[in-house]
């Protein structure tokens, strides 16, 4: 689980300075989850398992990313 982690910073890290659009994609359920997690899912955009939206590369979106890592994959 700590090797997964230290990979989305480095990607965050990484994209942060790159500054290019991402795709985002739903790989496990929301349902059972912290309703903040829920609400972050909501925010991105994603609303089932395989949706993908694509949003530029922000800090804002790679922090929302960073803290639902485990529910979606990232995309280039």
């Amino acid at each position: 689980m700590r090797l997964l982690r230290l990979e989305v910073s480095q990607l965050v890290r990484y994209l942060m300075v790159k500054n290019m659009k991402i795709k985002i994609k739903q790989v496990r359920s929301g349902i059972n989850r912290p309703s903040r997690q829920k609400k972050t899912l909501e925010a991105l955009g994603l609303k089932r398992i395989n949706h993908i939206v694509e949003h530029d590369s922000s800090p804002q979106i790679l922090g929302m990313i960073s803290s639902i890592s485990h529910l979606v994959e990232v995309q280039n």
